[in-house]
């Protein structure tokens, strides 16, 4: 089977070297990106590990209407620029209607679709559209399979640079579990992100006001989807996510990411010498 490789402005994913995705779930403030992209980015540089920002502008899909949504689309993408130029990073945002496609690709290196919207036919092709890789986030409710055609239709508009994150499936109430082998299902497709903070989370798990969740869990999950073939790791991460505006139940501290990505990467390395391990 044939490597599949997509970038994020020089980032590749899905070559011979692990890449991660990571910053605070909603850009709260500029101060705060800075403060995780300088820290995120030198730790990556001295691990060999590719690096890109993410945070995003808008959080549409909060369990509550009164929970924090974040800056907005136009002081988001702001820092989102600052953040590109003062720590020479790609960067990366969510969005949620077709109509902000344009004007994010202005800024970002990458347009991510929320996993709840992953079917949303127009909202993939305007981000297809924009020509910046696209990262879909499978839905909770989506067999890993079923994510061909949303690749499909990103792809349908000439644009080659997609990427599929797992981040696992709903389970009975208030529960989500990871079936690592949809990561080589998936990866017949596009390369694969393991998200690996969402992975641990609870919906609605706290009397249906927020989500709660389990991050102690997060790295041993991390280090089964790279085992599993993974390409890239997504995580949320704070510096103190107990204070966090949004997903504080499933952040991990910014202090212990140096431990989680130094064991990560001694398993990515273990499995790919080249590339991802293949089926008996």
């Amino acid at each position: 089977m044939t490597q599949l490789t997509a970038a994020i402005g020089p980032v590749e994913i899905g070559g011979p070297r692990l890449v991660l995705i990571a910053g605070p779930c909603v850009a709260e403030s500029l101060d705060l990106c800075l403060e995780i992209a300088e820290q995120v980015s030198q730790l990556c540089r001295r691990l060999g590990i590719g690096y890109v920002f993410k945070a995003s502008f808008d959080k549409a899909n909060r369990s509550s209407a009164a929970g924090y949504r974040g800056p907005g689309l136009d002081t988001g993408l702001g820092y989102l620029h600052t953040v590109r130029s003062a720590c020479n990073v790609p960067v990366l945002s969510d969005i949620h209607e077709a109509a902000q496609a344009d004007e994010a690709a202005a800024v970002l290196d990458a347009v991510q679709i929320p996993a709840f919207l992953c079917r949303q036919t127009d909202l993939l092709v305007a981000a297809g559209k924009t020509g910046k890789c696209v990262n879909i986030k499978k839905g909770q409710f989506m067999a890993p399979w079923d994510m061909r055609q949303a690749v499909a239709k990103v792809r349908s508009t000439g644009n080659q640079h997609v990427l599929l994150t797992e981040r696992g499936s709903s389970f009975g109430y208030n529960r989500l579990v990871v079936d690592m082998t949809g990561v080589p299902v998936m990866k017949a497709f596009a390369p694969v992100v393991f998200d690996a903070t969402h992975s641990t989370q609870q919906p609605g798990a706290m009397d249906g006001e927020a989500s709660g969740g389990s991050p102690r869990h997060a790295p041993i999950l991390a280090a089964a989807a790279l085992a599993a073939g993974a390409d890239a790791l997504f995580i949320e991460t704070h510096p103190k996510p107990e204070l966090a505006k949004s997903d504080a139940a499933t952040m991990l501290p910014l202090d212990r990411m140096e431990a989680l990505l130094t064991q990560c990467l001694a398993v990515f390395q273990a499995v790919r010498p080249g590339h991802a391990p293949r089926p008996f």
